[in-house]
């Protein structure tokens, strides 16, 4: 039995006995009224599932009767059935949030393939989505065995997140287990490949885009030619990406999008000062030491990004109007929105957008936060509900009414760390719970990529004897001393600066106004 409760609504109900026959052959219970009245009466005393409303009845009329509806109860699927096909009556039932419009004469397979449609649709796509990862399990297996270019990775991981949102949907714990087990595999072999090629990557010409060239390859071409915005929101994973970009996409439409791969250690510090200063780590505090500070020294660190752009514009014998900006605080953003026209002619102006990062740490800091954000769903929801009422999104607007292109792209990602790695140091090695760097360190091998020497992989050294070493996976390091308390505070929370997917493969998207 369906147990599925139908209110069929229509003047000429008789002449419809051959669908509701049909329909209770269906096991469907079928409950008739002849007018809009008579209808919102027997929807004041009986549950129904599901109303189909005839459009053009004497009395009420169908439009009217659907908002009565719908102020009874708002969630109850209507669909419409009508003889005529006048767009304005389209539009207003459309607008009333119908379930579906169906145009006379319907015959019975019709009306079975809306009630389907609208009453077992999660039951069928549950099935649909599962029965596809089912098959697609196999394949990514097959991939992670396989895989040995960083092309190759940045789909895979691009695959994962799509079966992560798919299953997400239909709340399959059984399937999302699975998938979880799929993406750690993933994450343990990804961080074999970065072991072994990341330090080819500094100087092979086939190496991915990275923070450092990110500017030349991937910005400077866009920029040429047309005014620009350039929103750097840090911190922001490939997911949440996708968690705002139908909002974006209101506005702005899609010319490319493509991911780059995040400099060691994931961490603002190193990352975002690579992109606007077109430099490793190395190279800057060679070149500009007044400008770049160590972990352990005091101070920001993240305070000349303005005119690390500058130098790099200038060795790109780029002759144009900037200005940047940093967004730290909801003032800061509310002002920026509320002048943002002053930017009219600029041919770039750049944003970089602290919410995500500030909201990653404050998960750490704060009890609410960690009830907001407690896994990968609920901080992408999080971030979408702070995207849709951001006056980050009402720049973008005036961006768009502007004629300005957007680019919008990150300094690198997090991972919500599950698993505690002991590490000992001196008092001078750096906090990061994702890395370290310091002399002396002692640490489980199997835990973590090493850089013995840090010059190999282009990152300057705090002394002669100072090593670097990045958490793998979802591990994060915690120090002997008060051991259970600190590894209870910290797991579960999203950190940045070691080597996952999550960190690495950032999101680059480049869109023109609608």
């Amino acid at each position: 039995m369906n147990n599925i409760i139908i209110l069929w609504v229509d003047d000429e109900i008789d002449l419809l006995k051959p669908h509701i026959l049909f329909l209770e052959g269906k096991n469907y219970t079928v409950i008739t009224c002849q007018s809009g009245q008579e209808a919102l009466e027997e929807l004041a005393s009986t549950t129904v599932d599901i109303v189909f409303l005839d459009e053009n009845m004497p009395g009420i009329s169908g439009l009217e009767t659907l908002n009565e509806i719908k102020l009874i109860n708002a969630s109850l699927p209507v669909v419409m059935i009508t003889k005529s096909e006048e767009e304005f009556i389209m539009e207003e039932a459309i607008g009333s949030k119908i379930a579906d419009y169906l145009i006379k004469p319907v015959n019975p397979n019709q009306i079975l393939l809306s009630l389907k449609k609208n009453l077992d649709h999660s039951r069928l796509i549950s099935e649909k989505t599962t029965s596809n990862y089912q098959q697609e399990f196999r394949k990514i297996a097959m991939d992670l065995s396989m895989i040995n270019t960083y092309e190759e990775w940045m789909e895979l991981y691009k695959k994962l997140i799509y079966w992560e949102l798919q299953l997400e949907e239909i709340e399959d714990s059984g399937m999302f287990e699975i998938l979880e087990s799929q993406k750690i595999e993933a994450n343990n072999q990804f961080c074999k490949f970065v072991d072994k090629n990341y330090v080819d990557w500094f100087t092979d010409a086939d190496a991915p885009v990275m923070s450092h060239t990110l500017f030349k390859n991937s910005i400077l071409p866009e920029i040429k030619d047309e005014k620009t915005l350039l929103v750097v929101v840090d911190n922001l994973r490939y997911d949440q990406w996708y968690a705002f970009e139908d909002t974006v996409g209101a506005f702005y439409k899609k010319q490319k999008e493509g991911s780059y791969m995040s400099i060691l250690p994931t961490a603002t510090q190193y990352a975002r000062n690579a992109i606007f200063s077109g430099l490793t780590p190395l190279d800057m505090e060679k070149k500009y030491p007044k400008w770049w500070k160590n972990d352990t020294e005091e101070g920001g660190k993240n305070l000349f990004e303005a005119e690390f752009l500058g130098e790099q514009l200038k060795r790109l014998g780029l002759n144009i109007k900037w200005e940047y900006h940093k967004i730290s605080s909801l003032k800061q953003g509310k002002s920026l929105s509320q002048n943002f026209k002053s930017q009219q002619d600029n041919d770039l102006t750049v944003i970089v957008y602290n919410f995500v990062d500030m909201l990653s740490h404050a998960k750490t800091e704060m009890e609410v936060i960690k009830e907001l954000a407690s896994n990968d769903k609920a901080y992408r929801s999080l971030t979408q509900s702070w995207f849709k009422n951001s006056p980050l999104l009402e720049i973008i607007q005036q961006a768009q009414r502007m004629g300005l292109k957007l680019i919008i792209t990150t300094d690198h990602g997090t991972i919500n760390v599950k698993s505690p790695s002991k590490v000992v140091g001196d008092r001078d090695t750096s906090a990061n719970l994702r890395y370290k760097t310091g002399r002396s360190l002692t640490y489980d091998k199997s835990d973590v990529l090493e850089a013995r020497d840090p010059k190999h992989i282009y990152l300057p050294s705090i002394n002669m004897s100072s090593s670097f070493i990045f958490a793998k996976n979802d591990l994060f390091f915690a120090y002997p001393n008060n051991y259970n308390h600190y590894v209870s505070y910290y797991r579960n929370t999203y950190q940045h600066g070691g080597v996952s997917l999550e960190e690495m493969i950032i999101p680059f998207v480049v869109l023109e106004p609608k």
